[in-house]
Parts: structure tokens; sequence; C-alpha cells
């Protein structure tokens, strides 16, 4: 019972706390400093198999570039898509972006471990020498459970298509998120949150 109820309480706490997103490693270019207000439009991409959790990912990082985000679902088409950089370089840059910001999942570690399961005992004070004697202590079993923890590893990485090369880049790990939504929502605000404390990207809201 002791450790049903401890850990129905740290579910929840963790709940309370809402879905967060740990950087586990990140990097940028040195030698690159960039101006929000400077910038046209950034293009922003999610590498999802399924179209609706890409729209909806690509909605929620978008949100987070001062009305300059450019979901890629509305930009580039299916076949666009499957065609070589090239065509879709000269098709960024005639349309006047100045950077492309990709989230793409890694990996999803799975964990399960077995929580053991508890005797707990009290004393039968309470009752004559002969009862106390031959059962002393009252016994309860606390049956042991399997807890499963799931990691989600996303990448973000920044790039710059007038330098054409990488200026930011972001490993995030996100233990057990509700949904979809949660994870992109944690993702990004924990990326957003490294960004503006390395502080080679300014003008952000």
């Amino acid at each position: 019972m002791k450790n049903t109820i401890l850990f129905l309480l740290m579910a929840s706490f963790a709940i309370s706390c809402g879905t967060v997103a740990k950087i586990e490693k990140s990097w940028r270019d040195p030698d690159t400093k960039v101006n929000m207000e400077q910038l046209n439009k950034i293009l922003v991409v999610a590498h999802l198999r399924n179209e609706a959790d890409r729209r909806s990912t690509e909605d929620r990082m978008a949100g987070y570039l001062n009305g300059k985000g450019v979901v890629s679902y509305t930009f580039l088409t299916k076949s666009e898509n499957e065609e070589n950089k090239e065509k879709v370089r000269a098709k960024l840059k005639a349309d006047g972006f100045d950077a492309v910001v990709v989230m793409r999942l890694l990996d999803v570690d799975k964990d399960v471990q077995y929580v053991p399961g508890t005797i707990s005992t009290y004393p039968t004070y309470y009752r004559g020498f002969y009862g106390y004697y031959y059962n002393s202590f009252n016994r309860f079993y606390d049956p042991g459970y399997y807890q499963t923890t799931k990691t989600y590893l996303v990448e973000t990485n920044i790039y710059s298509l007038k330098q054409d090369k990488l200026i930011f880049s972001a490993v995030t790990s996100t233990a057990n998120p509700e949904n979809l939504d949660k994870l992109t929502n944690a993702v990004t605000k924990s990326v957003y949150e490294k960004i503006k404390s390395e502080g080679f990207i300014t003008g952000l809201k």
C-alpha cells in the first residue's frame, strides 16, 4: 500500500509540473550572431510520418518565431520534398527565406523497471499475552509492480540559408509526455530558452 500511494503521489507531482524537455547536448556556431528583427522568413520543418502530427508540430514551433515562421506544409508540396535539394534551395531563396528550423525524432528509449513488493507490520499491543505471543505482528503485503518510462530524444537544428550552414543544434530528452502536443511544446520551449540564454539570437520575445 505504501509503495502504491508513493507511486501515485509521484505521478501526480510529475503531471502537475508539466512535461519537461531536458537539453542533453547542444552546439552553436561561435562566429554567428542573428538578429530576429532583421530576418524575413523562417521555414519550419517537422520530420514526422503522420501528416496530422507534422502539421500540429510545425504550428507549435512557428508560434515561437515572432510571426516570421512559415510551416513547411503550406510551402513545400510532397513532390517538392522528394525533389533534389537544389530545387528546394532555389525556391527558398526566391521567396526570401533566411533560415530553416528542423525538428526530428531521433529515438524512443523504453525502460521497464520492477519495483518489488514490501511487507508492512504493526504490533498487536492490545491483545492478551497468548494472542500477542502467537500473533505478535499483523502483516500487510504490498505487491510489486512494473514501472515503464518512455524517453523521447528529439533533435532540433537551425540552418542559415544565407551562410548555407548549420548554426545551432540541440538534442533534448523528454520522459513520458502525455501526448505529441505536450512533447512538442516542451521541446520547443526548452530549445527557445537555451537559444535566449546563449545570446546568439537577439530580438526574441
